[in-house]
């Protein structure tokens, strides 16, 4: 009977063993999954001090011999495509930048020309002795924060050109209004720096 009770504990031991070990086994997490691949050549915007995506109302931009403020943004989108133009605080005239992903960040700085008296008809453009060929038109919606000098929410349309040697022209009309006539010129990343507002 001893012996009989002895080898029924020691059996219960050695399953409780078992049974224990296999349970352990199952909480030892399993080791992270490898890092997804990543293209080595993308623009990822580290090389620009600050992410230009999420330039907002408030931001300071500082380009090394100015510094000024992001007064408002303009949120726009056509189809599934969005982008922004970010609106800066100058004296006398009207400047912003322009940030996309297409699928790298492409960034811009524009002037507005309200001295030009131009419409968007054409394959080409003649200005100040420069031609610019359409590069894309289209319409879509805009939703604005901060100081734009447009309502909350509306619609636009816009047409886009680009001279042989990469210097911008740009139409945009808001809410069925006038043409606004821009220039503007591409931004290198790393040329400048943003200091987040509150």
């Amino acid at each position: 009977m001893d012996i009989l009770l002895l080898v029924v504990i020691a059996a219960a031991v050695v399953v409780g063993v078992v049974v224990y070990l296999q349970r352990s086994k199952k909480s030892t997490p399993a080791p992270p999954p490898p890092a997804a691949p990543r293209d080595p050549f993308a623009d990822t915007a580290d090389s620009t001090a600050g992410d230009p995506r999420t330039l907002k109302a408030g931001d300071m931009v500082d380009w090394g011999v100015e510094r000024t403020w992001i007064r408002g943004s303009l949120r726009l989108s056509e189809g599934g495509y969005t982008w922004s133009e970010h609106f800066l605080e100058v004296e006398g005239g009207k400047r912003w930048l322009s940030v996309e992903e297409d699928p790298d960040i492409e960034i811009a700085l524009w002037t507005g020309r309200p001295d030009l008296d131009l419409t968007p008809h054409g394959k080409s453009i003649e200005l100040e002795g420069t031609t610019y060929r359409l590069e894309e038109k289209g319409s879509g919606s805009y939703r604005s924060e901060g100081t734009t000098g447009l309502k909350s929410q509306g619609g636009f349309d816009y047409a886009d050109y680009e001279s042989a040697d990469g210097r911008l022209l740009a139409f945009e009309r808001f809410d069925h209004g006038s043409w606004e006539v821009s220039t503007g010129t591409k931004v290198e990343p790393g040329t400048f720096t943003i200091y987040p507002g509150s």
